[in-house]
């Protein structure tokens, strides 16, 4: 293809925008609203699976040893909690720190503590999971090792975080096939009815020789312009718009909850 012919392909393409602003606009119009729209489902579900997934590494069991463990036996135990697959973090919990904890968990009640030292407390290891489907797994591996006493674990906290994790998942895959199918029917509807309304020039280039691809061409050119132009609205727009929304949430009852926006 020589250059002069691309020239003019290009040249044709920027024209044809310009030249039929009616059909452009319609275009471009119907265009960015369908962007905005698969742009709106797309941050919204990005952002329910990130706060599942801060959510999904918070949950995790405390593993209870008995009062006399030693020192070393307390470390072995760590040791032995590292290498089991699964386990993504281990937190010591000493016997003064458990016993802190349940004075803050009693509140106005911490009175019923005054009796009670921090020895009648048992030290702890709190873990979070890499994946909360290996919940039982994991649990069955610690429950094996020595000196454990009691396993506490939210099981049906963990299984629910994960039965929602996963339906999010197929709602927002589902929304999005929905909304690719959609926006497909819409611009190629939106192509007919510009190459119809401009079925008299066609035809007349048709019958000088044009042809199908010399035709074709100047139409994809402003078809793509038209496409980048969209995009780089509804990437501003959805910029503009969500910094708003993350400035606002940041100072708002959704920050003090401890969910972030991405």
């Amino acid at each position: 293809m020589k250059y002069n012919v691309i020239g003019y392909f290009l040249s044709e393409g920027f024209r044809n925008v310009f030249k039929n602003k009616k059909s452009t606009f319609s275009c471009l119009g119907v265009m960015c609203a369908t962007m905005l729209m698969f742009g709106l489902f797309f941050v919204i579900g990005q952002n329910i699976n990130n706060a599942i997934k801060d959510l999904e590494k918070e949950q995790g069991m405390q593993v209870f040893m008995y009062p006399e463990a030693t020192d070393e036996q307390i470390a072995k135990l760590k040791e032995d909690l590292g290498k089991i697959e699964g386990i993504n973090t281990i937190e010591f919990v000493s016997k003064e720190e458990g016993y802190n904890t349940m004075k803050k968990r009693l509140g106005d009640n911490a009175k019923a503590l005054d009796g009670f030292t921090p020895d009648f407390f048992e030290v702890s290891y709190i873990i979070t999971l890499t994946d909360l489907s290996l919940n039982n797994q994991v649990y069955e591996a610690i429950s094996k090792l020595d000196n454990v006493k009691e396993i506490q674990n939210k099981s049906s906290t963990i299984e629910t975080l994960s039965s929602v994790g996963k339906a999010i998942r197929v709602v927002t895959f589902t929304i999005f096939a929905i909304l690719i199918l959609i926006s497909l029917f819409i611009i190629s509807n939106t192509i007919k009815l510009t190459v119809h309304a401009r079925r008299k020039e066609i035809s007349i280039m048709k019958y000088v020789g044009a042809t199908d691809s010399f035709i074709r061409w100047p139409f994809v050119i402003e078809g793509i312009i038209i496409g980048i132009v969209a995009a780089l609205l509804s990437i501003l727009v959805l910029g503009i718009a969500y910094s708003l929304i993350t400035n606002a949430a940041a100072n708002s009852i959704i920050s003090t909850m401890g969910i972030k926006l991405l």
